[in-house]
C-alpha cells in the first residue's frame, strides 16, 4: 500500500473537492419539492391499496363468517 504524507493528502483532497459541482439554490429547492411530491403520491397510493385490500378481506371474511 502506497503511503502519502499528510500534506500531499490534504492537497489532493482539496483538489478533488474543487472539482465538485454543487447544485444551485434553485436546483436544491426543485429537487426537494419533487421528493415531497413523490412521497405524498406514494403515501396516497399505498393508502388506497390498503383500503382496497382491507375492504376485500372484510368482504371475504364476512361472506365466509356468516
Amino acid at each position: 500500500m502506497a503511503s502519502t504524507n499528510p500534506i500531499q493528502f490534504i492537497q489532493q483532497t482539496r483538489a478533488e473537492i474543487a472539482k465538485v459541482v454543487w447544485p444551485t439554490r434553485r436546483e436544491t429547492l426543485l429537487t426537494t419539492m419533487m421528493v415531497f411530491i413523490m412521497a405524498a403520491l406514494t403515501a396516497v397510493f399505498f393508502a388506497l391499496v390498503d383500503l382496497l385490500i382491507r375492504g376485500g378481506l372484510q368482504a371475504v371474511l364476512s361472506y365466509f363468517g356468516s
